[in-house]
């Protein structure tokens, strides 16, 4: 082999791996941007169909990766219903009949109270830095700003939703513009848009996401972002099965 083509060789390993470690890490960038340390919210949710639309109103605290929990605020109806996600476990009270339920992988997927966004998406249980293979497929433009769009595959052994996710990814405030998520088919599920940028503390995220179905394109689920603060103190005991019948 000739020398030449072994520095070809090299050269294209090199900028495969350094490609593949920028995605990573943009997406590291991501997830703390997201997340924080730790994370308080106060959300809205509308659950828009062709004859009605529906509101939910939540409270949500996260530690972490692994502690995150959702409290429904309103309607009334659904007031005081909790999901939690402690380590690798998930939870869900129901103060209607008094029940807690450990939610299996298989309820994941499931649309949360409704929505298009699935009991997955509220608690965030796949981590798109350490359960998917990330690269960087090109550069585009969404909504006048310039993005990464890198393409995550996910690990043999993850137990995750998604066949595939496309991810476009802000440049400057590293955050997502749009998202496609995939079943493991290859087949379009959803399609996600963050838009209305907006500052939380020391850093921008989209305040508004909008999630439309690929099969049902008149539906769509839009999560409001009303307020959102960072790096606040709270302790792994606030995500309890005790607390998640206390909260209000």
């Amino acid at each position: 082999m000739s020398k030449k083509l072994i520095l070809f060789i090299l050269t294209l390993t090199f900028i495969s791996f350094s490609y593949g470690q920028d995605a990573k890490s943009i997406l590291s960038r991501v997830n703390d941007n997201i997340q924080g340390k730790s994370n308080k919210s106060v959300i809205k949710m509308s659950i828009v169909r062709p004859s009605y639309t529906r509101t939910i109103a939540m409270k949500g605290w996260s530690l972490g990766k692994k502690y995150f929990m959702v409290y429904v605020t309103s309607p009334a109806k659904d007031k005081g219903l909790v999901v939690m996600k402690y380590e690798n476990q998930m939870w869900q009270y129901t103060p209607s009949i008094n029940r807690m339920i450990k939610l299996p992988p298989s309820m994941m997927s499931q649309g949360f109270m409704g929505s298009d966004y699935s009991n997955d998406d509220v608690v965030k249980q796949s981590s798109i830095v350490d359960d998917y293979d990330q690269k960087i497929l090109k550069e585009e433009v969404v909504d006048s700003r310039d993005c990464y769009l890198i393409e995550m595959i996910p690990h043999d052994d993850s137990d995750v939703v998604w066949g595939k996710v496309h991810y476009w990814i802000d440049k400057d405030l590293y955050i997502v513009l749009k998202g496609e998520y995939y079943d493991e088919d290859g087949y379009l599920v959803r399609t996600e848009y963050g838009k209305n940028i907006k500052k939380y503390g020391d850093r921008y995220l989209p305040s508004k996401i909008i999630i439309i179905p690929n099969e049902d394109p008149e539906n769509k689920t839009i999560i409001e972002t009303i307020s959102n603060s960072f790096n606040f103190p709270i302790k792994k005991r606030f995500f309890s099965q005790q607390n998640m019948k206390r909260l209000r």
